[in-house]
């Protein structure tokens, strides 16, 4: 595409992982193998929780079904572009698609923040306060704090990717990366940018490490209460129900801070890229193994999901 000064950029090329034709067909198989499980393991607890009445009922399986919906989301937002890019030689996207991905990323993934911040929020007050737990958490409080996570993560973001998007880009239009992100779109725009970067630094670090101080306070309050003497709860069961939202809240926030440490050098690029690629793909395809590998209730959920449509096709042979 041919640019001059007075010339703003209508598209850009993503480079993506810089491998052969071999390589990106080997990385579209991997990640779309990846995608495909990712759909079935996220939409397999929505249903569960839709269909099953128990499971309907309970607060923490109100926020996981709505938590899954969240990360089938947030993958198709990334996933199917990535794939794309892969079966073809050049990575082209215009100007608008790349900012909806950009604005898409941060949104999504702020809405994953505030959700992580509702679920410790749920488990402090299950462990912390159990007599007051029923009365607070009712499933119409759960609804509320689940659209208050989306308003929460989509305006989050929506100033900062706005500003970015009115700076001007006439020069070069190749983002050395496999989506739009911030870092690289910044890299491209003609200066002066203004306060821009500083407004999108501002927002990013305020709701990252505001959620993250959350819920690390959230779970040492509840590890602190469930080592106490006079704790009288089922001791054994609330470790491990916390045990499985400790190990995705380290896994996503674990490699979103991992972004800051990146060092500056010639491989930067290169583990920004497969930090973004874990916290984007590799997480959602986690986290339902890690909520639901050895959950009793989600186990007896699907046991009773089998039951009905067994008993419904064998109504249907027999009519």
């Amino acid at each position: 595409m041919e640019l001059a000064n007075e010339t703003r950029v209508q598209e850009f090329i993503l480079l993506g992982f810089g491998v052969g034709q071999w390589g990106r067909f080997l990385l579209l198989i991997f990640f779309g193998i990846l995608y495909v499980i990712t759909l079935a393991e996220n939409i397999t607890i929505v249903t569960l929780v839709v269909l099953d009445t128990h499971l309907s009922r309970l607060p923490m399986y109100i926020l996981l079904g709505n938590f899954s919906w969240l990360e089938i989301c947030y993958v198709s937002s990334i996933a199917p572009r990535m794939l794309f890019d892969l079966a073809s030689p050049y990575g082209i996207i215009s100007f608008h698609d790349c900012f909806l991905q950009f604005y898409l990323l941060f949104a999504f993934g702020g809405t994953e923040d505030f959700f992580l911040s509702t679920m410790a929020l749920d488990r402090y007050l299950a462990i912390c306060h159990p007599l007051h737990y029923p009365q607070i958490m009712t499933p119409e409080t759960c609804y509320n704090l689940v659209i208050a996570c989306w308003i929460c993560g989509f305006l989050g973001y929506l100033v900062p990717v706005l500003m970015i998007s009115k700076l001007t880009f006439c020069g070069a239009n190749v983002i050395d990366h496999f989506l739009c992100d911030a870092e690289p779109i910044l890299s491209l725009a003609c200066p002066p940018l203004g306060i821009a970067p500083l407004v999108c630094q501002i927002f990013v670090d305020s709701l990252v490490l505001g959620n993250v101080l959350f819920v690390v306070l959230s779970y040492s309050t509840v590890i602190l209460t469930l080592i106490k003497p006079s704790f009288e709860g089922s001791r054994k069961k609330a470790f491990s129900t916390i045990a499985f939202h400790l190990v995705v809240v380290t896994l996503y926030y674990g490699s979103v801070v991992g972004m800051y440490l990146v060092p500056e050098g010639k491989n930067q690029s290169d583990i920004t890229k497969a930090v973004t690629l874990f916290y984007t793909s590799v997480t959602p395809f986690l986290n339902p193994m890690i909520y639901c590998l050895r959950n009793d209730q989600v186990k007896e959920a699907l046991g009773r999901l089998r039951k009905r449509k067994v008993r419904f096709w064998t109504r249907k042979g027999v009519m």
